[in-house]
């Protein structure tokens, strides 16, 4: 009996080479001196969207974009048959789909010739999760300066608006409208530094088991009944989904934020719509620093809309304070999504899926998981 089949018999299946591949959680194909996946494990099935079978018949350049960069490194590999690495190498294509961005590890099988080892490793749910402790460390810089804004400025802030109130009734013609173009001037910034005082509150959430439904049905009848009348609302709900452990109020005034944003993307759009969705996202958690402690996000909650997208040099910045698409806009809104649902233990993201904005929030199920800041390592855990 040969080696292998030993080593089959004696540990069993999974210890056979294509078992270990498979149960390797990244994708990892073969390529042969003719450019085809010679093989494919379980995860590069699913990356692909293919089965291995059909792989063996395909050529990888058929299935990413003209000219990657991952082709030139395999060619280096085959020259100089020694490994190499890519890091944010973007594969996406039509057939792969968009946000394929990836790191490449590429290696010769042997010394002399024959196929190449590549494997693939996702870059999207780690940057994610690395812009959300991004945005959670500006949002706490917005927190001391609306702190700084608030003791300092609307004090002598109050002391103009008076004295103007005070002019005001003294003068006359265009000197009048001087007066009250200073009032509103005024009453504009003091508006603007208590918007901001909001992220200076850091005491704990008082949170509870709260119908999402509820709130998105509330939401929905606000924004209807106001900025949001004429424009289409679709729900697809999971009637299962069970409660999540968060503040209502604050639900609300997320999602609020969210539907006004997907308001204005559409406002030009002749069939306009606005989609609001629930789910059940098994097998998505974070590990909490400094212990081995995991926690589930599985309660996904979707705002989409059919607006144009924001632009791809935005997105990355997207919930970082005073950043915004719109000409008035002040910035501060989705940065106020992000720190709420960061206080819950949860993230929130833009993606774009074919025609349709995608604002994405992720939350725990359990009442005892900790802010976004103490976690790290978004993992998919497929025992979930």
């Amino acid at each position: 009996m040969s080696g292998p089949q030993n080593t089959k018999g004696a540990a069993g299946a999974g210890t056979t080479p294509v078992g270990i591949l498979n149960a390797i959680q990244h994708p990892i194909i073969l390529v042969d001196e003719d450019g085809r996946i010679a093989f494919a494990n379980w995860e590069a099935e699913a990356f692909f969207g293919a089965s291995a079978t059909y792989l063996a018949r395909q050529t990888l350049e058929s299935y990413i974009p003209f000219g990657s960069p991952l082709l030139s490194l395999i060619e280096q590999v085959q020259e100089r048959r020694a490994p190499v690495n890519g890091y944010r190498v973007d594969l996406s294509s039509p057939r792969l789909g968009e946000d394929k961005m990836v790191d490449v590890y590429v290696s010769p099988l042997s010394t002399g010739e024959g196929p190449i080892v590549v494997m693939l490793q996702e870059r999207t749910m780690a940057d994610k999760i690395d812009r959300q402790l991004t945005h959670r460390g500006a949002a706490r810089s917005v927190t001391g300066l609306a702190s700084m804004l608030a003791h300092e400025i609307k004090n002598p802030l109050s002391g103009i608006r008076g004295a103007a109130q005070l002019l005001e009734g003294s003068v006359e013609g265009e000197d009048r409208g001087l007066t009250r173009l200073i009032r509103e001037e005024t009453d504009r910034i003091v508006s603007l530094v208590d918007r901001m005082e909001v992220f200076s509150d850091e005491r704990p959430v008082d949170r509870q088991p709260v119908n999402i439904h509820s709130v998105l049905d509330h939401v929905k009848a606000l924004a209807s009944a106001g900025f949001a009348s004429g424009i289409r609302f679709t729900e697809n709900y999971d009637p299962s989904l069970p409660p999540v452990f968060a503040n209502r109020d604050q639900l609300v005034q997320v999602f609020l934020n969210l539907v006004k944003n997907a308001t204005e993307a559409v406002a030009r759009e002749p069939h306009a719509e606005i989609g609001l969705s629930t789910a059940f996202r098994p097998g998505m958690s974070l590990s909490v620093a400094g212990s081995r402690h995991k926690v589930s996000l599985p309660l996904e909650f979707c705002v989409t809309d059919n607006g144009p997208g924001v632009p791809a040099d935005l997105q990355p910045h997207l919930f970082d304070p005073f950043i915004s698409t719109k000409t008035n806009g002040s910035g501060l809104g989705l940065a106020l999504v992000a720190k709420i649902i960061g206080a819950h233990g949860g993230i929130v993201e833009c993606d774009r899926h074919g025609q349709r904005t995608v604002f994405r929030v992720l939350m725990p199920a359990s009442q005892d998981a900790p802010p976004i800041d103490q976690l790290s390592d978004l993992k998919r855990d497929d025992t979930a």
